[in-house]
């Protein structure tokens, strides 16, 4: 999962960067436009969930929520 993350993580740089490049150097505004809105696409509805996947794999959502019985071991810490 670690080296798939990296090639899309690689891709994804690739397209920003081709696309500013199209647009700003070659002077084509809408092929680079077109090229960046393709890597942001890519970037929210393939990597991002691939990541989020893979940080949040066998961890207990629990751990994390704040209710009341933590609010009361904190308060008795005095946090």
């Amino acid at each position: 999962m670690r080296i798939i993350l990296w090639i899309c993580f690689i891709i994804l740089l690739g397209g920003f960067g081709s696309g500013f490049y199209i647009k700003v150097i070659q002077e084509n505004p809408e092929v680079g436009d077109k090229i960046i809105g393709l890597s942001v696409l890519f970037s929210v509805f393939i990597f991002m969930p691939l990541f989020l996947y893979h940080r949040w794999k066998g961890k207990d959502v629990k751990n994390y929520i704040l209710d009341k019985d933590k609010l009361d071991k904190m308060r008795k810490k005095g946090l």
